[in-house]
């Protein structure tokens, strides 16, 4: 495939292109551009072009197009839904869910557009002060390889609602699912320009997309030294900035706790997606009075989990979608077993037959664990979790907050007002009571800390589109 820019379809202006390959078989499906600084220039100037009009395109006329998109996003679930799992390595029916409950995110982008707002302040006779609300400009969206479809459209919907255009930067592993998305996009009626997708690797046309003087933000999710990088960057040029980055989010298992609503969900969110999310279960810190009782019902819901083909079997899990992550997983395990921690299930890459293709890491469960293991105090963005035995709820918080991340948090308890409590102290921009599921499309979604800046979704997201300009209006009264 090649780089989507101002309507069509364009190759690198070197000619250059790289392969993508597919996590579980190693083998190469398709090839994309490897653009540089002049595929960026490129872009952005042509995103520049649209804004002109497309800002001045009334919100309604936006949000029609928005649902638009939306719904060829439903109708065409199945065909990129494949595609990313091809990419990804994610099983079928979860990738399929992706696009649609981003599509979703569309039209709830779409109705918050249609609430947005002119203010008159009051102020003397013969005067009005006029605030509004115009978009920031042109958007650069630089996303990650774990949901690339979602992780997107928090940033794209928000944006071409508010009246800005957007270029976007999907990972090296996962363009394809991207680069089909703009082409629906172009076929919901969508002017040339207003959404453009380019691809090489990060440090280089990524690089010279946040250092280009032409965009007036950069939105990001990734990795934290990633995201200190492109924050050191945009502030060359002043760039607004929404940065989603890394986690290392703890869970709080009281002894009051359901335990085996407990297990069931850190099972289930833990392991989603191979483990590959920022906002997951990482570290667990349960009560002792309950601590080998939760850890019998986690291995239970664990052992529940298959690894397999995402393309073709009904399994839980794929592969790790490439070495480096992988081995960041491995490491943690290592490190942990020289420490003296147990390990409860997984531990080692699966071999044989079909393993033999790709990363493939079973869910691993690490007992007995303490903060100088790697998998207690840093990200591990694959199917591993720790487990530690703490003393009291005190203890718990004081451990989950011992972290320069703050994405999220997770806290189960029998007491409701200590659940609370617990929630209310934990330092992190989300945090669940009692069950995990999704975060919700109309809630502010980011990080505390060194886990981002600022938030996405529902109006927060769109308001971080737009700047306030004030008009000062004098006129005389007279009839």
């Amino acid at each position: 495939m090649e780089m989507f820019i101002d309507g069509g379809w364009k190759p690198a202006a070197s000619g250059a292109t790289q392969p993508v390959t597919n996590p579980t078989t190693g083998a190469v499906i398709d090839t994309v551009p490897t653009g540089d600084e002049r595929d960026a220039d490129i872009a952005i100037r042509a995103a520049d072009r649209a804004l002109a009009s497309w800002r001045a395109v009334p919100v309604a006329e936006r949000a029609r197009l928005q649902r638009r998109a939306a719904q060829l996003m439903r109708d065409n679930a199945d065909r990129i839904g494949r595609v990313l799992t091809a990419e990804l390595g994610r099983p079928v029916a979860a990738a399929v869910t992706e696009i649609q409950r981003s599509a979703d995110l569309l039209d709830v982008y779409a109705e918050e557009g249609m609430r947005l707002h002119d203010e008159v302040i009051l102020s003397n006779p013969g005067e009005k002060i006029m605030v509004r609300r115009e978009p920031v400009g042109v958007v650069v969206a630089i996303t990650p390889f774990n949901y690339p479809i979602t992780l997107l459209c928090f940033k794209l919907g928000a944006a071409l609602i508010a009246g800005c255009t957007v270029v976007a930067k999907p990972a090296e592993d996962t363009p394809l699912s991207t680069l089909l998305l703009a082409e629906l996009f172009h076929q919901a009626g969508y002017p040339a320009g207003c959404f453009n997708v380019v691809t090489g690797k990060g440090r280089g046309i990524g690089m010279a997309m946040v250092n280009h003087p032409i965009p007036g933000k950069v939105a990001f999710t990734g990795g934290t030294a990633a995201g200190k990088a492109i924050a050191a960057a945009a502030a060359g040029t002043v760039k607004r900035v929404t940065l989603e980055l890394g986690g290392q989010s703890p869970a709080i298992i009281c002894a009051d706790a359901d335990l085996a609503k407990a297990a069931a969900a850190i099972a289930r969110h833990g392991f989603a997606n191979s483990g590959q999310f920022c906002y997951r279960v990482n570290r667990v810190y349960v009560e002792s009075p309950a601590y080998d009782a939760f850890l019998s019902a986690l291995l239970a819901e664990v052992a529940k989990i298959t690894v397999g083909d995402g393309q073709t079997d009904p399994v839980t899990m794929g592969p790790m979608v490439n070495a480096k992550i992988f081995g960041n997983a491995f490491g943690q395990i290592a490190d942990a077993r020289a420490k003296g921690a147990r390990i409860c299930c997984g531990g080692d890459r699966l071999t044989g037959g079909l393993y033999d293709g790709g990363y493939f890491l079973p869910p691993t469960v690490i007992a007995d664990t303490d903060h100088s293991m790697q998998i207690m105090t840093e990200e591990t963005f694959g199917p591993v979790l720790g487990i530690m035995p703490v003393d009291s709820p005190a203890q718990a918080l004081q451990l989950a907050n011992d972290t320069v991340y703050g994405l999220a948090g997770f806290v189960f308890s029998g007491t409701l007002s200590r659940g609370l409590a617990l929630a209310e102290r934990i330092n992190a921009g989300s945090v669940w009571v009692n069950d995990i599921h999704r975060s919700n499309h109309s809630a502010p979604f980011g990080g505390m800390k060194q886990s981002g800046i600022g938030r996405e979704k529902g109006r927060y997201g769109v308001e971080s589109y737009l700047e306030y300009k004030t008009l000062y209006l004098t006129y005389d009264e007279g009839l």
